[in-house]
């Protein structure tokens, strides 16, 4: 990899900026996009800063181009992203799926914003949740990714780099306009610091003997060749063998396609990340992520100043899902309440899995959340119990 220039040290910094510094810390060679608010700025910022460290930035016709680009430099070998928002999101699922499908590692940045179609441009929204996870047609396996910070913004989208190379897939980073827009301090380690985790690469020089979709069995990954060093490689969007041509048969597809999802699902403890606040007396869990997740950690210190044993949850990574953890928390607590900015996806996902119902704070989108309506939530609920 070649020698970043990482603007290593302690800034104040917007949270579009740090993520596109967190791009160049984990070396982006390619950003393919088009400009959407709230997500513009990580654009803007890359179009500085990638030519200064020898990358390249495009800036496509549409959403389809740029998703395009961004797949066809992956398959060439350049660590690549993009970045959009709601409607831009929209327009790339269909090329999401074509990555999925042959597993080209790439970063989708999405900055969600009110919806649905053009909704509220400039301001916050956390209604994209669901459309990531099954937007793209087909049965799916997806990494998402939810910062609630600047910090988390930039040491995210490194990590969304590693888990995309290391497990050979697509990951979005799905973040919102608040915490996209948000200035606060970030720090930036030195790079010998930043852990890069290489694409697994063929052990053997070219030859036809070399199938470039012939998993390891450890790990269900293939090891990657690049279009254009010597291997035979053919990418296609259809039901493929391990050699990469189209394989039609029912018995085909099922293997193929079952191996995609088991290689998220069996390797989810190295993609699994969540974290608690004061769950370790809670008989009340608030479980929320993003911009909302801050709102609900000062709603659940007010109620425990009230002696209300109250306790937060926070998924980071939304896809997949940390299904046996909400699973467990459900056995300790009397009661769950959900607070999103959106009108109750992942509440949903929540009851699904503990199999009764939940409590919701929840709004369409335009303003962030307060503490204080998960606040009166979190007291009533005490009340009642």
């Amino acid at each position: 990899m070649k020698e970043r220039s990482i603007l290593t040290g302690r800034h104040f910094m917007h949270g579009d900026h740090a993520c596109a510094e967190g791009a160049i810390a984990a070396g982006c060679d390619f950003f393919g996009g088009y400009p959407i608010t709230p997500s513009t700025e990580i654009a803007e910022r890359l179009a500085r800063r990638l030519p200064e460290v020898g990358g390249v930035f495009i800036q496509m016709e549409d959403e389809l181009g740029s998703f395009a680009a961004v797949i066809g430099a992956s398959a060439a070998g350049a660590r690549s992203m993009t970045a959009t928002s709601g409607p831009g999101l929209s327009l790339m699922l269909e090329n999401l799926g074509l990555a999925v499908m042959m597993e080209i590692p790439c970063v989708l940045v999405d900055i969600q914003r009110g919806s649905p179609s053009t909704g509220l441009p400039t301001a916050a929204g956390q209604s994209d949740v669901m459309q990531v996870r099954w937007g793209s047609h087909g049965d799916y396996a997806i990494v998402a990714y939810s910062p609630w910070s600047p910090q988390e913004m930039f040491d995210l989208t490194v990590h969304s780099f590693n888990i995309a190379d290391r497990f050979r897939l697509p990951v979005v980073l799905l973040s919102d306009e608040v915490i996209g827009h948000m200035v606060e301090r970030v720090i930036i380690p030195e790079a010998h610091e930043i852990p890069i985790w290489p694409r697994k690469r063929p052990k053997h020089p070219p030859n036809g003997k070399f199938k470039p979709f012939e998993p390891d069995q450890s790990d269900l990954v293939p090891p990657m060749a690049y279009a254009g060093e010597g291997y035979n490689v053919h990418f296609t969007g259809l039901t493929h063998d391990e050699r990469g041509y189209p394989a039609m048969t029912a018995d085909d597809h099922q293997n193929l396609v079952t191996r995609l999802i088991d290689k998220v699902h069996s390797n989810s403890d190295q993609i699994l990340r969540y974290e608690g606040h004061f769950l370790e007396d809670a008989r009340i869990a608030v479980v929320s992520y993003g911009c909302t997740a801050r709102s609900a950690r000062r709603a659940v210190k007010l109620a425990r100043d009230k002696g209300v044993p109250a306790g937060l949850f926070r998924p980071i990574s939304l896809w997949p899902f940390p299904e046996e953890q909400v699973r467990q928390l459900a056995e300790q607590v009397d009661a769950i309440i959900v607070a999103e900015l959106n009108l109750g996806q992942v509440s949903r996902e929540i009851e699904r899995l503990i199999r009764r119902p939940v409590k919701g704070v929840f709004h369409a989108g335009g303003a962030m959340i307060p503490p204080e309506p998960i606040y009166d939530l979190i007291m009533e609920v005490s009340k009642s119990d």
